[in-house]
C-alpha cells in the first residue's frame, strides 16, 4: 500500500463503529436505544453518500439518489409481503431489483452528459415516487404498505445490519479506488474524448459505476426498511435522502471515500440538531452548506488536509535537498588546493 494513511480515515471509523455497543456499557451517557438509532441514521445516509461519491469520480453528477433508494424500500417491502421473502433475502433482492433498472435506464440516460444527466436522474426519483403512488393495492398507493416481518425489533441487532449496509458501501468504494476503475473513471472525468481515444471503454465503466452505486442505495432502503416496517411514497423517496448525502460528501470532500465518512459524521449528528430546532426548514441549511462549500471549500475538508499534507512534504523534500546542496558545496570548498 504506497499510502497507508490514505486509508486511515475508514479504518478508524470501522473500529469506532464496532466498539461503540460496547463503549456503551461502560459509558451511560452513550447508552440506550437513542444513541444507537442516530448511529444508524448517520451509517444511512454515510453509504448514500459514499454511493454518491463512486459516480461522481466519473465527472456525472447524480440527484437521483432518493430515487433508487426508495426502489430498494419498497422492492424489500413487497418481495416480503407479495411472495414471502425473508427480511435478509428481501434486503438482497432490493439491491438487484434496483441495479438492474439502473442497468436497463443506464442504456438511455448514461448517453447524457452536464446538467442534462443531472436533471434526468432527478427525474428518475419523481416517476418511481408517482408509480408507486399510483399503484393501488399491490404498492398500497399513497398510504404505502406495512410489513409484518422485520428481522428484529432490538436496536442493537439493527445497529448492526446498519453497519454491515455501510462496511458494503465503503468496501465497493475502496475497490474502486484500488482498481482500474478509479483511474478509467478519472480519466473520463478530466477528458473523456482523450480517454476515448486511449481505449477506454466510456459506457462499459459508466454503467458499472451507475449499477454498482443504484445496487448500495437499493441495499441500504432494503436496510432501513428494517427499521420501521413501512414503506411510504412520501417518506421513502424523501428530498433528505438526496440532498443530504450530497452535503455530507460535499462537506467531507469528494472523489474518496474518506471524505463523505467525515462529513457523514459531522453533518449526520448536526442533522438530529437541526431537525429538533428547525423541523422543516432543515433542508434549507443543507443547501446553504453546499453552496458555501462549493464556493469557499471545493475540495472539503479532506481535501484542504490532503493538499496541505502534500505541501509538507514537498516543503521537507526541498529543505532536504536544499540542505544536502549547501553540504554539497560546502565539501567542494574544503577540497579545492590551497594559493
Amino acid at each position: 500500500m504506497k499510502n497507508p494513511t490514505k486509508w486511515a480515515v475508514p479504518l478508524v471509523f470501522v473500529a469506532a463503529a464496532a466498539l461503540l455497543p460496547l463503549a456503551g456499557k461502560a459509558l451511560p451517557a452513550i447508552a440506550g436505544d437513542y444513541p444507537l438509532s442516530l448511529a444508524r441514521s448517520v451509517f444511512t445516509y454515510m453509504a448514500l453518500a459514499v454511493s454518491w461519491d463512486m459516480l461522481l469520480r466519473s465527472g456525472q453528477v447524480s440527484f437521483g439518489i432518493a430515487g433508487f433508494y426508495g426502489i430498494g424500500v419498497y422492492a424489500a417491502a413487497l418481495s416480503v409481503l407479495r411472495a414471502g421473502f425473508s427480511p435478509l433475502a428481501s434486503i438482497l433482492f432490493a439491491g438487484i431489483i434496483a441495479g438492474f433498472i439502473a442497468f436497463l435506464l443506464g442504456f438511455v440516460i448514461l448517453r447524457l452528459r452536464a446538467i442534462y444527466f443531472s436533471i434526468t436522474t432527478l427525474a428518475l426519483g419523481e416517476i418511481f415516487r408517482i408509480i408507486l403512488h399510483n399503484g393501488g393495492e399491490f404498492t398500497g398507493g399513497a398510504e404505502g404498505v406495512i410489513i409484518p416481518r422485520i428481522i428484529s425489533n432490538n436496536s442493537a441487532v439493527l445497529y448492526w445490519l446498519s453497519l454491515a449496509g455501510v462496511l458494503i458501501a465503503i468496501g465497493m468504494s475502496a475497490w474502486f479506488e484500488r482498481s482500474k476503475i478509479r483511474f478509467a473513471l478519472t480519466a473520463i472525468r478530466n477528458n473523456e474524448l482523450a480517454a476515448k481515444s486511449s481505449g477506454i471503454g466510456i459506457f462499459k465503466y459508466m454503467m458499472i459505476a451507475f449499477v454498482a452505486t443504484s445496487f448500495i442505495q437499493g441495499i441500504i432502503g432494503g436496510i432501513q426498511l428494517q427499521g420501521y416496517g413501512v414503506a411510504s411514497p412520501s417518506d421513502s423517496f424523501s428530498g433528505d435522502y438526496t440532498l443530504l448525502p450530497l452535503a455530507m460528501a460535499l462537506l467531507g470532500g469528494i472523489h474518496s471515500t474518506s471524505g463523505p465518512i467525515i462529513g457523514a459524521i459531522l453533518l449526520g449528528v448536526a442533522s438530529e440538531f437541526l431537525k429538533l430546532k428547525i423541523p422543516y426548514g432543515h433542508l434549507i441549511v443543507y443547501g446553504f452548506i453546499i453552496v458555501l462549500v462549493i464556493l469557499l471549500m471545493p475540495q472539503g475538508l479532506y481535501g484542504l488536509w490532503r493538499n496541505k499534507a502534500r505541501a509538507r512534504r514537498v516543503s521537507r523534500i526541498d529543505s532536504g535537498q536544499a540542505s544536502a546542496d549547501a553540504a554539497a558545496r560546502a565539501g567542494a570548498s574544503k577540497e579545492q588546493p590551497r594559493a
